[in-house]
């Protein structure tokens, strides 16, 4: 679907740091740029810079208290959140940070982000010590869990005068990552996704099941991060004690052929499927209807589920969809990747070793290989579930934009290619055809 481009709409909220003078420098660059830019100050940011100055660059008045009204009667924070394309924070002070981590909504800007569902994008500034300091990593690192990006420090002079980490990013370098997150907050607009999540469970007894450790924390994640992009989100989940992502349709099952139905049912429908969830291979062949004593059940006769992926490459309505799945795997997980890859007929997947620390079942980390369906690769390093799906999005569609999202017309067979540093280098020919979206 081609898109015109509009003007990006973002609001820049200015905290009380030293830094906070070099957000007039952030202002000029997003204007120069072609963004709408609307400023928000937090009272301690006054001491370190007018609000005359934002706003004679932005061209728009700054708004600086919690109860601020327009000439046409809304409440302020709720009209910027129903027109924004990205809350930028330059600089976020310590304070912020936690703030926003806690939900804390105690002046205009923490109001605004409590009620914001778009992107946010913050760029820290402080004490090398500050910086260093174990609450201010936890609390970004619960920022980052929840899709927030961050512009990290740079080292160098300090206020204080001292060397270290905690000086502002370069202004350039603020600019383009918030021009590029501004993008994110309409890039699937007019998509229908569809996410399945978390494990299932396969009943022995009234009280007994197979399942796994999935907690669900990807595709929920990946649900999160493409509502946020503009797309209409069907979120299919297993049992997880997850709450649902904000404007997301959630559908609760608990079986693998529950899971199934409700595929079956959104899969027409949906443009792009991420298939995330863990669901059981197999299944008892009979399901007590009482509880088993201690000496009943010790030998268990299985039947497989179905392979809800693997149909839904082989069906007749796969065509025009891309489709996107997942594989925890032991050992080297690229080599079982690739196989599924291209058995089960997917555009992409992505896969981990659940050995690895940081990338197992049930923890906020993970560590992703992803293939796509002409052989290109890209290695996701350790990141947060909710960074990894931010990346995981910003790579499909980048290969759309270079026409590189497929429509599936029969099997194709692996071949080599490689992509290092979001450069690809292609090998052999591919049954495909170009598309403007997926």
């Amino acid at each position: 679907m081609e898109r015109a481009e509009t003007p990006p709409r973002v609001v820049l909220g200015v905290t009380g740091g030293i830094a906070a003078y070099k957000a007039a420098e952030v202002v000029r660059g997003l204007r120069r740029a072609g963004a709408e830019v609307s400023v928000i100050m937090t009272e301690h940011a006054r001491e370190f810079i007018t609000p005359l100055t934002l706003q004679t660059l932005s061209g728009k008045t700054v708004l600086t208290g919690q109860f601020d009204v327009p000439t046409g009667g809304d409440i302020e924070h709720i009209a910027l959140v129903r027109n924004s394309d990205l809350l930028l924070v330059a600089p976020a002070t310590a304070d912020i940070l936690a703030k926003f981590a806690g939900g804390v909504a105690d002046d205009f800007l923490t109001t605004f982000y409590t009620a914001y569902t778009g992107p946010v994008l913050v760029a820290p500034a402080m004490n090398s010590r500050m910086w260093a300091h174990q609450s201010v990593q936890e609390n970004l690192a619960i920022l980052r869990s929840r899709g927030v990006g961050v512009v990290e420090p740079e080292e160098g002079e300090l206020a204080c005068g001292e060397e270290g980490m905690g000086r502002l990013a370069s202004e350039e370098r603020i600019v383009i990552e918030a021009l590029r997150w501004a993008r994110r907050g309409t890039s699937l607009a007019g998509e229908k996704v569809l996410v399945t999540a978390g494990p299932t469970r396969e009943a022995l007894d009234p009280v007994r099941f197979l399942s796994n450790r999935s907690s669900g924390r990807m595709g929920y994640a990946i649900a999160a991060a493409a509502r946020r992009r503009g797309a209409a989100v069907s979120l299919i989940s297993g049992p997880t004690s997850l709450p649902p992502p904000w404007g997301v349709e959630l559908a609760r099952v608990e079986t693998a052929e529950q899971m199934a139905e409700q595929v079956r049912r959104r899969f027409e429908e949906s443009t792009i499927c991420f298939m995330t969830a863990a669901v059981s291979d197999y299944r008892p062949s009979k399901v007590s209807q009482r509880k088993l004593s201690r000496g009943e059940g010790r030998v268990l006769d299985l039947v497989p589920t179905e392979d809800i992926l693997a149909s839904l490459g082989r069906g007749a309505s796969r065509e025009g969809r891309l489709l996107v799945g997942f594989a925890a795997e032991t050992g080297n997980p690229e080599t079982a990747a690739r196989k599924k890859l291209l058995d089960k007929n997917l555009d992409y997947i992505f896969a981990n070793d659940v050995t690895r620390s940081g990338a197992g079942f049930d923890v906020e980390t993970n560590i992703l290989v992803g293939l796509a369906r002409d052989g290109s690769w890209r290695k996701f390093p350790l990141a947060s579930k909710g960074e990894l799906a931010e990346q995981i999005l910003d790579w499909i569609e980048e290969r759309r934009k270079k026409g590189l999202a497929f429509a599936v017309t029969g099997s194709v067979k692996a071949r080599s290619s490689r992509e290092e540093g979001g450069k690809e280098e292609a090998g052999g020919a591919l049954v495909a055809r170009r598309r403007s979206r997926p």
